[in-house]
């Protein structure tokens, strides 16, 4: 197993064994996870340095399952492999998607960008162009030459969700757990706090490699959970698990200026997986939903908080967020004007308070603001 280390690979390591493989977890630094049984072989390796996966793998493995391969190089290393690999298992992404209007999540920053996917998502939906520019053109890549591998050399590719589970390098649920332990009590979410954006739990990814490992065969599969829930209902979770109550405020429709309201999970659309095909080819049963797994992760990433600036490694993962995922004071500032427009609101209608909503901020205390003198009320 390439990638052994990581969220994915320490759960697959552990499925795998579990299940009576002989197992070579292969990762840059050679470590082990606490849990693996000593039957289970660590391995330093660097896979991009020439020979030097062809040479452990010596006289050949039954399956390679690969967590970190990564367009056109990686996807010829693995073929090459053929006759002395007997199946491939290949973590992909959802982001290879794209809509009938050809948006994708490499364009979900632009205006009207994020894509309108059915519901629910299914493997035949149509992808990006295969390409070296964006990580889902890079996994399209990596998909397109392995499956041109054919017979010689079995693939099953795993198109995950939104992964989660302890040991994430950039967790989303960071985003409430942090703010419940600084204090925050009060929450704002775009988009009526309705965003689904379909998780994978590591535990589920593992049991779908188990299985395509059993019964080696070229596919793409989509990987993801029994249920896609909502930001607010993730939100809620994270609360019950910490024992804290929190006030959401909703608005409907996009964040305002400054990105207030947004969320690792946040979109226009729905984001939501077909599982049909993985149940019909592997037998898939999940082992575990989003909030039954829910407490395991936030008490891992409460720990991690306690010593670790998540800070750098969040921001690079919401880039497309901005610096307001933990701009407290802009969000304390837009409720400010929301708590203005309520009191206004209260005392004589909703259109008496227009001049309370600071122009710029786009959405607040319920009313669109379509110029400095014209808004209309939207549901809250």
């Amino acid at each position: 197993m390439l990638g052994a280390t990581g969220q994915i690979g320490r759960a697959a390591v552990g499925a795998l064994a579990g299940d009576g493989w002989e197992v070579t977890a292969v990762s840059r630094g050679g470590g082990r996870d606490e849990r693996w049984g000593h039957g289970v072989r660590a391995l330093a390796l660097d896979r991009d340095e020439e020979g030097a996966l062809e040479k452990a793998l010596g006289e050949g493995c039954d399956v390679l399952v690969d967590m970190v391969a990564f367009g056109g190089a990686h996807a010829r290393q693995l073929a090459s492999l053929a006759g002395r690999v007997g199946s491939a298992v290949v973590i992909s992404s959802g982001a290879v998607y794209e809509d009938e209007r050809g948006r994708s999540f490499d364009t979900q920053a632009e205006p009207d960008g994020f894509p309108r996917y059915p519901v629910p998502l299914p493997e035949t939906q149509r992808t990006v162009e295969p390409g070296d520019t964006t990580y889902g053109t890079r996994k399209v890549l990596l998909e397109r030459e392995l499956l041109a591998s054919g017979d010689a050399l079995p693939v099953t590719l795993l198109r995950a969700g939104a992964v989660h589970g302890p040991y994430c390098r950039t967790p989303r649920e960071l985003y409430f757990v942090k703010r419940l332990l600084d204090g925050r009590r009060r929450r704002v979410l775009a988009y009526g706090g309705e965003s689904r954006f379909h998780p994978v739990h590591v535990s589920n990814m593992a049991e779908l490699i188990r299985l395509a490992a059993r019964k080696p065969g070229s596919r793409v599969l989509n990987a993801a959970d029994p249920q896609a829930p909502t930001v607010a209902e993730i939100g809620a979770a994270v609360d019950a698990v910490l024992g804290r109550e929190t006030e959401t405020v909703l608005i409907d429709g996009a964040a305002p200026e400054g990105g207030v309201g947004d969320t690792p999970w946040s979109g226009a659309h729905p984001v939501v997986y077909d599982m049909a095909a993985a149940e019909r080819e592997l037998g898939y049963r999940p082992v575990t939903g989003y909030v039954e797994s829910l407490p395991a992760t936030v008490e891992w990433l409460a720990g991690e908080l306690a010593g670790r600036d998540w800070r750098e490694a969040f921001l690079k993962m919401a880039r497309n967020y901005g610096e307001a995922l933990f701009d407290y004071a802009a969000e304390d500032a837009w409720l400010e004007a929301y708590d203005r427009g309520r009191r206004c609101e209260d005392a004589a209608g909703p259109r008496s308070y227009a001049s309370h909503v600071p122009y710029g901020f786009g959405v607040a205390c319920g009313v669109h603001v379509t110029s400095r003198r014209s808004v209309f009320p939207v549901s809250r």
